[in-house]
């Protein structure tokens, strides 16, 4: 390793969220360029970085630093040249050289020692002093901080925010206690947190580690889909995390319950551990459910035999027995479930159901999990649709410096009727959030398929709900004519009762590719995509209406490699066509992309219209319409009006979408779906995975791979075993009223 120390004479590229930095450097004895980690580059700045030389295949030697800590420089052109790069707040060029000409050499000891003296400077009065004199200490306070942290493997884009939240206080809290990174500092995990605790000699058994080891354990699970963990499960899993005694971590558990940081209750006879947030979410929904259910509803003006039978003629569709009673069962009761499979006319009943209420002159809202749901409810049905976020006014509070519905037990819905589609997709803290905000007396109708995917969150919401028997549900399961013309809709109830598809038959839109290893599916899934999909159905957009959905993100027919090639092919790399490389990733004009988070507060303009509007959702694909490295912006076309401008730190928001995961694809339907079948861990070769990505598809299903691992996929009805309390809670209020 070596030492250099020089001053930065050029930032050639630096990111504000981790640090990274290119820039060249000026040492005594030579011109470096240095590429690493830094607090802050500004040029003036002067560093001294450790590290090593290499030599970069097309930008040649480079000095890749692992340590840097910040030097003040010591002569008067060094001083001028930092104080006026813009690093300290209130000063910029003009009055940089006024404060050197003044105090010379002397300068950073008068900031230090006698600030008050910056009053002798032309142009600072009291106000300005102060401005000066705290912002050169917070940029001191904040070097010495990062300096400190980066010997533990905290990035400077982390530090930064550790400092604003404690200042300098923030080296002796993680002394303390390093495991308050994992709680408090978004992106940093256990083990890192361990690594830094056990440099620190921090002692094993030492309480600030076995209680971040439980909460761990609890948080990855509830990230895998559960509410809770079985008490041994939960020991086995902390002791082996972290090498201790049952004793040890039991004892802890007791404490961390005793607290109030989590909940030990006692499921069908067996005692389970909770993290407070899910037992309370528990609690919340069986309640807010029981308030809906047990309330008086407003009464219809209108006969429902007669509506039903008027729908029936306007429409020129006959409405079955269950369908009809899956009606009068949303009409009648203050909580109801629809459940079926595609082509058994849920969006049929939906519409039945909004039209007799809306002749009763009763208000109705709906909403979907996700911006693509809902829009696709919009589409369909002919009624205005908004995600269940969006209908719960869900905002960031400058007061509590956090998200927060706006619409909750205080403030709730001014509706009649809520019906939520795509219910599978809900998961429990939605759900309470949900219950939250609705008034007894107001009707809550979900609808949703209980045999695909559950929601990505933790929490069972709707098969719970169905199998606790406590609100009516409408089983849909007859096949209507519309979708009986359709091997999709056909082949989908097929896999959902075990039985294998039909493919490949004459006029079929559902088929299947035989491939035995995954370099030859991967190369047919580009070349149908490319070529043979688009000269088949000409009337498509290969682009927007051709997805490829994969069960997983790894392996050559993973998302990730799928993207990379389908990229190369559809969008290559063009002299002038401007890029943005980001996290392994290469974002490029005309790249199809999807935004994966709710982000409420991105802005969107249409052209024409002066008024923006705000929200972009999980799910949302658009298309990379320029990228502007001088500004640091990339602007991305939605629904085909809508332009988003967002800066290179939230990259992190955006993946490339010419392959997504299936669970990615929830609630949304495309024309075209394409999907390897290749090996895949048990835990993902399921029935429900297949059958929700077969639902995915509208003109054609079109599976590439080995034809027995997608029966393995069939006969393998295991659904993951999520733990979840919510159907054992409402089947014991079922019995308590």
């Amino acid at each position: 390793m070596e030492t250099k120390t020089g001053i930065l004479t050029e930032i050639i590229f630096y990111n504000e969220e981790n640090g990274y930095t290119i820039a060249d450097m000026e040492t005594d004895e030579e011109l470096l360029t240095v590429v690493g980690n830094l607090p802050s580059a500004n040029k003036g700045a002067c560093f001294q970085l450790t590290g090593n030389f290499r030599n970069h295949p097309k930008y040649g030697e480079q000095f890749v630093f692992t340590e840097a800590e910040e030097k003040l420089p010591e002569t008067t052109a060094g001083i001028e040249g930092f104080l006026a790069s813009g690093a300290i707040k209130g000063i910029g060029p003009k009055m940089a050289g006024v404060i050197v000409r003044t105090f010379g050499e002397d300068t950073f000891r008068i900031f230090e020692e006698e600030p008050a003296r910056l009053l002798e400077v032309p142009g600072i009065g009291e106000k300005k002093m102060q401005t000066i004199v705290e912002a050169y200490k917070a940029h001191r306070e904040f070097a010495d901080v990062s300096v400190y942290f980066q010997k533990y493997g905290v990035s400077a884009a982390q530090a930064l925010r550790l400092y604003k939240a404690y200042g300098r206080d923030a080296v002796n809290l993680m002394t303390e206690n390093p495991y308050r990174l994992v709680d408090e500092l978004y992106g940093f995990g256990f083990r890192r947190a361990d690594e830094i605790a056990m440099k620190l000699g921090l002692a094993a058994d030492s309480p600030y580690r076995i209680d971040s080891g439980i909460r761990y354990a609890l948080s990855y699970i509830a990230s895998d889909g559960s509410t809770y963990l079985p008490e041994q499960e939960l020991l086995e899993q902390v002791c082996e995390l972290l090498d201790l005694t049952r004793e040890q971590v039991a004892e802890r558990i007791t404490e961390l319950a005793l607290s109030g940081d989590l909940q030990i209750d006692r499921i069908e006879g067996e005692v389970v551990v909770y993290d407070y947030l899910y037992f309370y979410a528990e609690q919340k929904v069986c309640a807010g459910l029981a308030a809906l259910r047990n309330a008086e509803i407003k009464a219809l003006s209108v006969d429902i035999d007669r509506t039903i039978r008027f729908t029936e003629e306007s429409a020129g569709i006959p409405f079955s027995e269950k369908q009809k009673l899956a009606i009068r069962s949303c009409l009648t009761h203050g909580v109801s479930v629809i459940t079926g499979g595609p082509g058994t006319g849920k969006t049929t009943i939906i519409n039945a159901v909004i039209n007799i209420l809306e002749e009763s002159d009763l208000s109705v809202a709906i909403a979907a999990p996700t911006g693509r749901a809902s829009k696709r409810i919009t589409e369909t049905s002919g009624h205005y649709a908004q995600t269940i976020h969006r209908l719960l006014e869900y905002y960031y509070s400058e007061d509590t410096k956090e998200m927060i519905f706006g619409k909750n037990r205080e403030e709730p819905l001014d509706y009649d009727a809520v019906i939520i589609d795509e219910a599978s997709m809900i998961d429990l803290l939605l759900m309470k959030a949900l219950t939250d905000a609705l008034r007894p007396g107001t009707r809550l109708i979900l609808v949703g398929d209980s045999d695909q995917l559950p929601s990505v969150g933790a929490g069972n919401v709707l098969r719970d709900l169905i199998e606790s028997d406590y609100v009516p549900v409408a089983r849909l399961t007859e096949i209507y004519r519309q979708g009986q013309e359709s091997m999709i809709v056909m082949n989908a109830h097929r896999i959902n009762h075990g039985e294998y598809p039909s493919v490949n038959g004459k006029e079929t839109d559902f088929f299947f590719m035989d491939r035995s290893n995954e370099e030859d599916m991967q190369a047919l899934i580009v070349d149908l995509v490319t070529r043979r999909l688009p000269a088949y159905y000409r009337d498509l957009d290969p682009l927007a209406e051709i997805q490829v959905l994969s069960p997983t993100k790894k392996g050559k027919t993973g998302t990730r490699e799928l993207n990379a090639v389908l990229q190369a092919k559809i969008n290559p790399k063009m002299p002038g066509t401007p890029e943005k490389a980001h996290r392994g990733r290469v974002f490029r004009a005309g790249d199809k992309v999807m935004q994966v988070r709710n982000n409420y507060q991105l802005e969107w303009r249409i052209p024409g219209n002066p008024e923006p509007g705000q929200g972009v959702f999980n799910g949302d694909v658009g298309f990379i319409q320029d990228i502007s490295p001088e500004d640091g912006t990339m602007t991305v076309l939605f629904d085909e009006e809508k332009f988003v401008q967002y800066d290179f730190g939230m990259l992190d928001e955006l993946e490339l979408a010419y392959a997504v995961t299936v669970h990615k694809s929830q609630g949304s339907e495309f024309p075209v779906m394409v999907m390897p079948i290749s090996w895949l861990p048990p835990m993902l070769a399921t029935r429900n995975l297949l059958y929700t990505a077969v639902t995915r598809g509208k003109q054609a299903v079109v599976l590439v791979g080995v034809r027995e691992r997608m029966h393995a996929m069939i006969d393998n009805d295991r659904i993951r075993l999520r733990y979840s309390g919510l159907r054992y809670r409402l089947e014991k209020l079922l019995e308590f009223e």
